[in-house]
């Protein structure tokens, strides 16, 4: 299973960052564990300085807007 944060303060872009990442590992079937970070202390911890971050088992992979489906799906 893919442990997957996304990082941000509850946007527009967090929020359809979230959806996203839900929809193509729905669509894959690949069982994830996804949790959304609204703290900011927490997200700085991970060096990012735009949000939505989103980071897989530990890994920044993605900073600053939302993602495309592309990138989410290679991710997977």
């Amino acid at each position: 299973m893919r442990e997957i944060k996304v990082l941000g303060t509850g946007c527009a872009n967090c929020k359809n960052t979230v959806k996203l990442i839900e929809e193509v590992a729905r669509a894959k079937n690949i069982a994830i564990a996804l949790e959304h970070i609204p703290d900011i202390q927490s997200i700085m911890s991970y060096n990012i300085m735009s949000t939505p971050g989103v980071v897989i088992d530990g890994k920044v992979v993605h900073a600053g807007g939302v993602p495309t489906r592309s990138k989410v799906e290679t991710w997977f």
